[in-house]
């Protein structure tokens, strides 16, 4: 039989999910999003996000199991719903308003025996003390005993081809244990494999100590990249060396900064939550941020420091970036750092050219000028600086046209080639 699943957020999460369902052909979707621009491009075929191609969401489109809409009521009479909007932080603390206005949207349609289920990332303690309330008092109806209600936090990878929606294991969790099994009833016709947790809470914490263990982990291989300059030693072989012991490490590798959606922001809300609950500092998290969100600002350095040893100045400089996107071969641009990069080189009176064969449309100063990354560009640059290794650059022959080149990836090699 089938069944009616509303997925509230057609984003990077809320669309792979919509058309995973399409695909398994149990269920008839409803794509909801607030941004009647986003659903009217869906509604013509057209896909804004890489890992679903246009073709994809046509045949979806095509197979009458698949409608994007800008209006809630279509969501009426779902069987299963799952909330899947952006968690944004805003000046440093969480901000829920999201998964707030989705409860207060979705709660009058919730139905005895409807399933709702948070993919959003959030900090412990968001799916019993926030959703659930406000689920209850929109439907009038008694979560646990009138309907089911669990988390299980979204692992999208943008851009990797390997581990997709449904081959990634899915954590799965309920406020009891009627909800999770449930919940795992909904992701078991997805996915390959469920991993059911004991409790929302526990759920929520994984997803964060997921993305908070390669947050720290890229804060201390950034910082070793800014000491071991200093003291003239080559960090990334000293990485690739450690990383040939077979048990007890796992390389990470420096960086421009850190980007997407959760690097730069999972971590804050564990961070945030155990301040406000405990009364003291995760460390930890608080270091890496610095680290972190520091790495743009000794990528400009550098640069700075690389045109005075070549006898060139900052100011009136031309500056050719390569990347705009914060992950190579994939056109996610959310918290990249190249744009404070791009900043700062603009406050020193750079002038600057990007180059980014994956970004699409993108908002950036009126003063930098979008460019392709051709030989000629290379050679008229001042300095060329490498941000996201797409694979579409062509290195070899970029490095060797620019008088300067700072790869903050280490992928080229030249006499006028520098590592960060």
């Amino acid at each position: 039989m089938t069944q009616r699943l509303a997925v509230v957020g057609q984003g990077y999460v809320g669309l792979p999910l919509a058309m995973r369902a399409v695909e398994v052909g149990s269920y008839d979707v409803v794509g909801f999003d607030v941004d009647k621009a986003r659903v009217d491009r869906l509604r013509a075929g057209e896909s804004f996000i890489e890992d679903v191609e246009s073709s994809v969401l046509a045949s979806a489109l095509a197979s009458g199991r698949y409608e994007p809409t800008s209006e809630i009521e279509r969501c009426r009479g779902f069987d299963v719903a799952v909330i899947t909007v952006p968690t944004p932080l805003r000046e440093g603390l969480p901000d829920l308003s999201y998964i707030e206005a989705a409860c207060e949207l979705l709660g009058p349609l919730v139905t005895r025996g409807s399933c709702v289920v948070l993919e959003s990332t959030t900090y412990p303690g968001t799916t019993t003390e926030i959703v659930a309330p406000i689920l209850e008092r929109c439907s009038g109806l008694v979560v646990g005993r009138e309907f089911f209600l669990g988390y299980s936090p979204e692992r999208i990878d943008p851009g990797n081809r390997t581990w997709r929606f449904e081959n990634t294991p899915k954590l799965v969790s309920g406020i009891d244990e009627a909800s999770a099994a449930a919940v795992t009833r909904f992701y078991d016709s997805m996915v390959e494999q469920t991993v059911v947790m004991s409790g929302p809470a526990e759920a929520e914490l994984a997803k964060l100590i997921e993305n908070t263990f390669r947050h720290v982990n890229i804060a201390l291989v950034n910082e070793l990249a800014m000491v071991a300059e200093e003291l003239g030693i080559d960090v990334w072989e000293s990485i690739r060396g450690a990383a040939t012991k077979p048990f007890g490490y796992m390389p990470f590798y420096p960086g421009p900064g850190v980007g997407g959606h959760c690097i730069p922001v999972d971590p804050s809300f564990l961070s945030w939550r155990v301040r406000r609950r405990l009364g003291h500092a995760l460390r930890f998290v608080e270091i890496a941020n610095d680290v972190n969100e520091h790495m743009p600002n000794y990528v400009v350095h550098r640069l700075v420091l690389g045109l005075n040893r070549r006898r060139r100045a900052m100011n009136g400089a031309r500056v050719l970036v390569l990347g705009l996107t914060y992950k190579r071969n994939s056109a996610d641009a959310r918290q990249s750092p190249v744009v404070p990069v791009i900043d700062q080189l603009l406050e020193l009176g750079a002038e600057v050219r990007v180059a980014d064969p994956h970004a699409g449309e993108f908002a950036l100063d009126e003063r930098v000028v979008r460019v392709d990354a051709t030989r000629a560009e290379a050679e008229a640059a001042d300095a060329v600086v490498l941000l996201t290794d797409h694979d579409a650059f062509d290195l070899d022959m970029l490095a060797g046209a620019a008088p300067y080149f700072f790869d903050t990836r280490h992928r080229a090699n030249g006499a006028s080639v520098e590592h960060l």
